[in-house]
């Protein structure tokens, strides 16, 4: 689903090939015996934040990501285990290739994203790559003041500040619109 980008948003990011403002799924995933996910905020999966036919994808996502004030950046992949964090959200966008993820842990769910793609976290959700294209490159990043992040596989997340703005349009929304309480 889309909506229209309000204008001083449009004006900001026209130089960075973004879509207009895409409304992201909300997927809410339980706790299980290992992994505790978050019970009030929900992973958003933005899809073709970014047109196909961009090239430089891991470029414009960094900037994005920049001007969004979102830091602790890192190029790589996602790791093969299931894992969380209990002192970050975590954005991971997907800058070139295909990734199958599992998202909430062993009775969570698979994802399939795709270059252009973008997955926000929010803190003590489980994940871990399934499977992907030998090419696959994710770009990841955290709120401000949460870039020093853990890598947990068993233990109870704490409340963390919701971050101010939205890791790819650097406004409030669409983010905060879902994980407001």
């Amino acid at each position: 689903m889309q909506s229209s980008t309000p204008q001083n948003v449009r004006e900001s990011y026209d130089d960075l090939n973004a879509n207009s403002v895409i409304q992201p799924q909300a997927l809410f995933f339980r706790a299980d015996s290992k992994i505790p996910n978050n019970p009030t905020l929900p992973v958003l999966v933005y899809r073709k934040v970014l047109d196909p036919n961009i090239a430089d994808k891991d470029r414009v996502f960094k900037k994005h990501f920049e001007k969004s004030g979102w830091r602790g950046m890192w190029t790589g992949f996602i790791f093969d285990y299931h894992h969380f964090h209990t002192n970050t959200h975590e954005a991971l966008a997907i800058a070139k290739g295909h990734v199958r993820v599992m998202i909430g842990g062993d009775a969570g769910k698979e994802i399939d994203l795709e270059a252009g793609d973008l997955i926000v976290l929010p803190v003590g959700t489980g994940h871990k790559m399934v499977r992907s294209s030998e090419n696959l490159v994710v770009v990841g990043a955290y709120p401000p003041g949460q870039k020093d992040y853990n890598i947990c596989k068993s233990i109870t997340i704490s409340n963390l500040a919701l971050p101010e703005n939205d890791p790819f349009y650097g406004t409030p929304e669409p983010l905060l619109s879902f994980w407001k309480n």
